[in-house]
């Protein structure tokens, strides 16, 4: 009742327009007095004791005292601090557990009571079991909990505010009946925002110089010297104009053998993919006003692209394995076998540590800054686990060191820097032994698909959301893990073998062949998707852990099969549809950027899922708006921080080179697989691994 004609308040408060404001205003001010009988007739506060705050909270107890006295004479300031509040939200059985109240009306709220006193709204959700309230018979929603908005004296801890929130509910329904209400401290908030400490000061810092440098360089490009020519070659490297003409320019390496046109393709999609399963991820955890039907959506084919998104990773790993094999044993060739090993991993280190530093340091440090909501909380998700193991990330051996990961998306960069660091052993076995070398790698490849398999097996693990699978041992063991998850990485390695052994070289392939091709690469694509889509329903029994074991260890190594083929095939011009789709110019802008949006995308979206201010709602038509929104941002921040931060870096790890000619930075940048160059000598272009 008392939320009714709250919604009816500010209703009229929308209907104010300035040729009727005298009425209007008449109006407003009568929804007001009714909103403040209500309350007095259905809220006893001579019951309310404020002596169960304690002597140690004095101030708490006074801020309330005078709570309930504004409250008991209808105190306009009084009455917005309750407004505010949320209430059992409707809908409990559609899966509507969160009612978010008004945060902003909470958090404006600053009485003057005296010289001396002060209250301050404070932004807080109380929680209460699900089934204190409702028996819904449902054993997935045992476990939830109801959370509604509340609104208190900042000068009170949640200890003493969980004591007058049940005092307020018996007195509420007028009963002596007590309820299971918490509320957590770590949640709540206030308008006092919270000093920044050095760290903050320093990424503010850090981030206005490097713009100012850009920002001088761009401004000399582009109106001291006329002569691109003799333009200085750190001011090229620097130059946001010349980086920018760079990651836009449109290389046809149709003439040359030497590029893998359907890489940029292949690439831009499975981070299209990375991006779109991140957003339902986000979408699944908001307080949505459905929660029952996402979980059975869960159960529908589309859902299948979401669970099993992980298999976009596993294309990185593929391009990544064959970039480092074809490039490098090229190299090798021309160096009749030599290998600058250490210089290797000094150019990898340079070109992707300092972007993902940065981005620890800008995910903790100035999310509070740019960010904030009623489920904001302190910040992003993995503070704490940044705050005390930022470190682990920056050795890239949080996969193995950690359980709890700094940055989510981090754990690939720790895969494929440790296979990277491998790979000098690979490629010299590949040079000096050939064939016998790659036979080694091949039952390399069964051993570590067998380790996945008996670890499964033996564990018992699962993966299943329904039967409760993808917890932190099993995820660390099975996904995260090097070991368990080098399959596709060496399978693009030998891939990238067999097109230095046959570089230049035409396959005259029957129709039939081709067909056949075709047909198995996409039954193992589809297969790896859709498998296990009959036994995801929640009716349906669970499977029994040796046919899941045998899904994820064949999966693992089916994946990047099929994505052999299409490489090949679009090589060798048996492509058709999916070589002009992969193959397209249109690619290589994103395919540059494709390792800035990577790591700043879940910052864009965390931001915008925690800022709403409403209940959402879950469907594919909300998460493709979201998508295309946080799609298209992450874009336009991946730009701005590239040309401030990636390019400049990148391109200093070109000039430092023995190098005759330096080329702009933004050619040669950073990417989610591996770290290749793209330069332009001439009439060619080639791909080369930066190291």
């Amino acid at each position: 009742m008392v939320n009714s004609i709250a919604i009816l308040f500010l209703c009229g408060l929308g209907l104010i327009s300035a040729e009727q404001l005298k009425d209007d205003l008449l109006r407003v001010h009568y929804h007001l007095n009714l909103l403040k009988d209500t309350l007095n007739r259905n809220i006893d506060y001579d019951n309310i004791d404020t002596r169960v705050f304690g002597t140690d909270e004095t101030k708490c107890q006074a801020d309330m005292t005078e709570l309930l006295a504004g409250l008991k004479a209808s105190s306009y300031w009084a009455l917005r601090m309750l407004d505010s509040w949320g209430s059992l939200p409707s809908g409990l059985l559609y899966g509507t557990f969160y009612d978010l109240g008004n945060f902003d009306e909470c958090l404006t709220i600053h009485q003057q009571i005296s010289g001396s006193q002060t209250i301050h709204g404070k932004y807080c959700f109380l929680a209460v079991p699900l089934k204190d309230v409702i028996d819904t018979g449902i054993t997935s929603l045992e476990g939830m909990q109801i959370k509604m908005a509340s609104c208190f004296p900042a000068s009170c801890s949640s200890t003493e505010m969980e004591k007058f929130a049940g005092q307020f509910y018996q007195s509420v329904f007028k009963t002596n009946k007590s309820i299971d209400i918490t509320i957590d401290e770590t949640g709540c908030q206030t308008s006092d925002p919270e000093p920044w400490d050095g760290l903050t000061i320093f990424a503010i810092v850090i981030l206005s110089l490097l713009t100012l440098i850009v920002t001088c360089c761009t401004f000399y490009d582009y109106f001291l010297c006329e002569n691109q020519k003799q333009l200085p070659a750190l001011v090229k490297i620097i130059s946001a104009r010349a980086n920018s003409r760079a990651l836009f320019r449109l290389i046809d390496g149709s003439s040359n053998p030497n590029v893998i046109e359907c890489l940029h393709g292949i690439r831009c999609l499975s981070l299209i993919w990375v991006v779109y399963l991140h957003e339902h991820m986000y979408s699944l955890i908001s307080p949505n006003i459905n929660f029952t039907y996402a979980l059975l959506w869960l159960e529908k084919p589309m859902a299948s692209f979401f669970v099993h998104g992980y298999f976009s990773v596993d294309s990185f790993l593929f391009i990544g394995g064959l970039l480092v094999s074809m490039t490098a044993l090229r190299t090798m060739e021309k160096t009749k076998g030599k290998l600058n090993v250490p210089m290797m991993y000094v150019h990898r280190i340079i070109r992707i540590l300092p972007v993902l530093a940065m981005a620890i340091l800008i995910y903790v440090k100035l999310m509070p800054v740019v960010s904030g909501g009623p489920l904001f909380k302190s910040g992003f998700h993995g503070k704490e686990e940044c705050v005390n193991g930022w470190y682990w990330d920056l050795l890239f051996i949080q996969n193995y060191a950690t359980q709890s990961v700094c940055l989510d998306q981090s754990w690939y960069l720790a895969v494929d820097m440790q296979l990277y660091i491998l790979s000098p052993l690979l490629l010299i076995g590949l040079y000096k032994w050939g064939k016998r070398a790659a036979f080694g790698i091949v039952t390399l490849v069964i051993l570590l698909s067998a380790c996945l398999f008996a670890t499964q097996m033996v564990n018992h693990y699962t993966m299943s959301i329904k039967n409760g699978g993808g917890d932190d041992e099993a995820n660390a063991k099975l996904y995260l893990a090097t070991h368990t998850h080098a399959a596709p990485w060496l399978i693009g390695f030998l891939f990238g073998y067999f097109l230095h052994l046959n570089r230049g070289k035409k396959f005259e392939l029957s129709r039939l062949v081709v067909w056949s091709g075709w047909i198995l690469c996409l039954a193992m694509i589809f297969t790896s998707i859709f498998a296990l889509y009959p036994s995801g329903k929640w009716s349906a029994p669970p499977l029994p852990t040796v046919e899941e074991s045998v899904y994820y260890t064949l999966t693992r190594v089916g994946w990047p099969l099929a994505m052999c083929w299409v490489v090949f095939a679009c090589m060798q011009g048996y492509g058709g549809l999916a070589n002009s789709l992969l193959s397209t110019p249109l690619w290589q802008p994103l395919s540059r950027l494709s390792y800035s949006v990577f790591i700043w995308h879940m910052f864009v979206q965390e931001v915008n899922s925690r800022n709403v201010r409403t209940s959402t709602y879950f469907s594919n038509y909300r998460v493709m708006l979201n998508f295309w929104s946080d799609f298209g941002i992450s874009l336009v921040m991946s730009y701005v921080l590239y040309l401030i931060i990636e390019a400049p870096i990148g391109g200093l790890d070109a000039l430092w080179r023995p190098s005759g000619n330096v080329k702009p930075p933004a050619a040669t940048q950073p990417i989610l697989s591996s770290v290749v160059e793209h330069k332009n000598n001439g009439d060619e272009s080639e791909n080369k691994l930066a190291a």
